[in-house]
């Protein structure tokens, strides 16, 4: 294996990458650069996602094999056109971190074996302190032990049953579990917090042998932990279209209702289940189903490749 450093174009961008051939995922022999090649091809969709969020970058350096790390600071090689936004903290100096804005940025942090994108759901906005009100409230559906995403699709219906549906969005975490959002305008993170608890201690009032809404690992066998805790500015979620560290390259993967509601009544986990290449397939084929979510945020072109592909880089 190769560990010459190259360069590549990327929308005008001088990146520089290595060890494009090196495996990430043992079991299906995806490698970095599948990884870059990947991002490079889903940025115009990914992007509104990430843009204008701190990053929060999971890297796997060995491969997802081995733990990884979690990254907050902006690394300290990022190019001096990647974005950057400065974070108070509590209790502690303000943190820079990694703003991926552009497709530059996501094929660089890419290059450092940054699988997994993280973001709150808040994103700065000109002239005003970070963190800025919440734009989305989130409920991070996660099964215990004897269920799966269906179960998960049963409790996101219930959701709906208290909410309006059109103003719903989900997503798979790329693991097991889904991720309902409902947008929300001109909202506190106190409200925001205290009407996502509300709402999934009533769906556990009403559901009390399917759903839990406390993190007690000892109440959650064959039940569905709601997590309200994810609406703080402080918190993340994966990022849409992020690949996840697991044995094979699955992706958190907008669906839509009739996708979340057709897996809960066939009962079967794997119709929720996106890897790399089916993701790439699926938006070419239908764009990118969560972009209602947020329209301002969202406008969108259609995915493209990584300029020239990852195994025609030149010398620098």
């Amino acid at each position: 294996m190769s560990s010459k450093h190259v360069t590549t174009d990327v929308d005008g961008r001088e990146v520089v990458v290595s060890n494009l051939d090196k495996v990430l995922y043992p079991d299906s022999g995806f490698t970095k650069g599948d990884v870059m090649d990947y991002y490079a091809r889903i940025a115009d969709v990914m992007l509104p996602y990430l843009r204008g969020r701190p990053a929060t970058l999971k890297r796997f350096p060995n491969g997802v094999q081995d733990e990884g790390f979690y990254e907050k600071h902006s690394p300290s090689n990022t190019p001096e056109w990647a974005a950057t936004l400065l974070v108070p903290s509590k209790n502690q100096a303000p943190i820079e971190y990694l703003a991926v804005d552009d497709r530059a940025t996501l094929v660089w942090a890419a290059n450092l074996a940054a699988i997994e994108f993280h973001v709150p759901m808040w994103h700065a906005v000109k002239s005003r302190p970070l963190p800025t009100p919440p734009d989305f409230m989130v409920f991070d559906l996660d099964p215990g032990p004897g269920c799966s995403i269906v179960e998960c699709c049963q409790v996101a219906q219930w959701i709906s049953d208290r909410l309006e549906t059109d103003n719903l969005f989900a997503k798979t975490s790329g693991s097991k579990g889904l991720q309902v959002y409902v947008r929300v305008k001109r909202a506190s993170w106190d409200v925001t917090n205290e009407g996502a608890h509300e709402l999934a201690r009533a769906i556990e009032s009403d559901h009390p042998e399917r759903v839990v809404s406390t993190m007690t690992k000892a109440l959650r066998q064959r039940k569905v932990l709601i997590d309200w805790s994810q609406n703080s500015p402080a918190k993340t979620t994966v990022a849409a279209y992020s690949l996840r560290a697991r044995p094979e390259p699955t992706v958190s993967t907008p669906v839509t209702w009739s996708e979340v509601v057709d897996c809960a009544k066939r009962g079967e986990p794997a119709t929720l289940r996106f890897d790399a290449r089916q993701v790439l397939t699926r938006v070419e084929n239908l764009g990118d189903v969560m972009a209602p979510l947020a329209p301002s945020l969202t406008k969108t072109k259609k995915a493209s490749s990584f300029p020239g592909g990852p195994a025609r880089v030149h010398k620098a």
